[in-house]
């Protein structure tokens, strides 16, 4: 399996894979691509912290770094007192890296899918700001008509999927229906959000805000088409005390969320959307789930929602971003991935993209 990263630089967002045969110098070259930037600075992780790749030889796997790269977000920027724009000219051959925009947390762990019925006219895209939201909707996955479920024989129970609305607000939904059994929280939830960030711009800075300033962000998050992702999954699992773990179906990584908190919740990531993962005890109703598992249960349910997830990935229930099919639904053009995506809203302001079928 690819190595895979997302690089967020001054002007925008990709994500790279990377082969097993990549290097410290195939990493510098694809950053210098991704963002213009021939020298840079690069932090990585949640809070952000350096990443000094001087440090490596450039022949170096990255594959053997101490530092585990795949799925991260690497944060490009500009070495202090540099000049506003670099530019380079450097071309590479033999190009191997899938690269594509994302939102940090198409994310990121950073996207839920977008709705969005507005209609945006072309004369819209110089004024636009920029890292505007991209509304962007799922293909309808016929199979999920009838989800997996896996047996949990310990406990008498059943782990099932269930399915968050396509909506801009699925995280949201999702988080809230673990920790809240309220699908009517969205609101709320968005308000903590906001809260938190206003009251802690230092740790929330527009390095991690999707280059957003934290008062844009807050206003943004706060609107039904605006979607979450890491920020936000940081931020509620802390206000609720909670640990969340986030499986990606599509690479079964396991990204967890205020580890080490006495009770754990599962959501599910299927590169544009979240779904939450619920226990099912004999004759009980969907809504008397078991969403929230306690020591030394949620050691026990882990693995179980891994092979629940790996039943979803066999029915490729999850959106490759790196090259999948999409149609701006404005003027019907179509392009390849997030990046076309972004690169299409910035020359026309159209936002409003869905998952070709």
């Amino acid at each position: 399996m690819p190595l895979r990263v997302r690089i967020r630089g001054p002007s925008g967002q990709s994500t790279a894979s990377f082969d097993d045969n990549a290097t410290i110098e195939t990493l510098r070259k694809q950053i210098t691509e991704s963002t213009s930037l021939s020298s840079f600075d690069v932090k990585c992780g949640y809070p952000p912290k350096p990443l000094h790749l001087d440090k490596y030889e450039r022949a170096k796997l990255l594959t053997e770094l101490d530092v585990k790269l795949n799925g991260e977000q690497l944060l490009v920027t500009r070495p202090e007192g540099a000049p506003p724009t670099q530019t380079t000219t450097t071309t590479t051959t033999n190009q191997t890296n899938d690269v594509q925009d994302q939102h940090s947390r198409v994310d990121s762990p950073t996207k839920a899918p977008q709705s969005s019925k507005s209609k945006h006219d072309s004369s819209k895209a110089a004024s636009a700001e920029p890292g505007a939201p991209l509304s962007l909707t799922r293909k309808q996955n016929l199979e999920m008509t009838d989800p997996p479920e896996v047996f949990v024989p310990d406990i008498g129970g059943t782990l099932v999927l269930r399915i968050m609305p396509d909506d801009n607000s699925c995280l949201f939904r999702a988080i809230s229906s673990a920790v809240m059994s309220d699908l009517d929280a969205v609101t709320e939830l968005r308000s903590i959000v906001a809260e938190t960030i206003q009251a802690d711009p230092d740790t929330f800075s527009k390095a991690v805000l999707d280059n957003k300033s934290p008062d844009s962000y807050c206003r943004w998050i706060r609107s039904q088409d605006s979607w979450g992702g890491q920020v936000e999954l940081v931020i509620l699992s802390q206000h609720f005390g909670v640990e969340i773990c986030s499986i990606d179906v599509q690479s079964l990584r396991v990204d967890r969320y205020n580890e080490g908190a006495s009770t754990r919740c599962f959501v599910v990531y299927s590169g544009i959307h979240y779904d939450t993962i619920a226990l099912s005890l004999p004759g009980m109703l969907p809504e008397e789930d078991v969403k929230q598992f306690e020591a030394p249960i949620k050691d026990e349910v882990l693995p179980k929602a891994m092979d629940l997830c790996r039943k979803l990935q066999e029915r490729h229930y999850f959106t490759d971003t790196s090259g999948f099919q999409i149609k701006c639904n404005d003027c019907g053009a179509r392009l390849v991935g997030e990046r076309g995506a972004t690169e299409h809203a910035a020359s026309t302001g159209h936002y409003n993209f869905g998952e070709a079928a």
